[in-house]
């Protein structure tokens, strides 16, 4: 494991779990977010499909996104190891609600300098909205992408609980 994408839907902790492999192994953490979005109204990062093969090419790097879709078979042909953060909708959505809920209320500072407001609950884009609308067709999307014979060499992990991430984390 030198090469690590955690992927999942909105709210599983692919973040979270990416930070804690990082610190670990001793590999570099890559934030997708933050180096997708740039700037303040949420201003995509002009230069992101440029940056995120350098980062690729690096040796060690946790990243934790299924990935853009300009970069993501880059992403997942360099990885060497998936962990797929695979959490029911029961599961997610509370934590997703909590986090923007949270996020909300402390103007809690995001990627480029933005942050979530009682407006953005209302559009499509709110990681709520996101995350209760995207679940099964990002489920999809990984479950194709783990049996791709392209990504046949790639050593994947399926956690579907929580507590299996925990277990297997402390495992290692």
């Amino acid at each position: 494991m030198e090469r690590i994408l955690v992927v999942g839907v909105t709210g599983a902790g692919k973040s979270t779990l990416a930070r804690a492999l990082s610190s670990r192994l001793g590999l570099r953490y890559h934030e997708m977010d933050a180096l997708y979005f740039t700037g303040p109204g949420w201003a995509v990062n002009s230069r992101f499909a440029e940056e995120v093969p350098r980062l690729c090419a690096e040796p060690g790097w946790v990243i934790d996104s299924l990935g853009y879709p300009e970069v993501r078979d880059q992403l997942w042909e360099r990885a060497d190891t998936v962990i797929w953060l695979d959490y029911p909708k029961r599961v997610v959505m509370p934590r997703v609600l909590r986090r923007s809920f949270r996020r909300t209320v402390t103007r809690e500072v995001l990627f480029g300098g933005n942050r979530e407001t009682w407006t953005d609950w209302l559009t499509r884009e709110h990681p709520v909205r996101w995350a209760w609308s995207q679940h099964a067709s990002r489920r999809v999307e990984v479950e194709r992408r783990v049996h791709d014979p392209r990504f046949a060499p790639l050593d994947t992990i399926r956690l579907r609980h929580p507590d299996e991430t925990a277990a297997w984390l402390a495992s290692l």
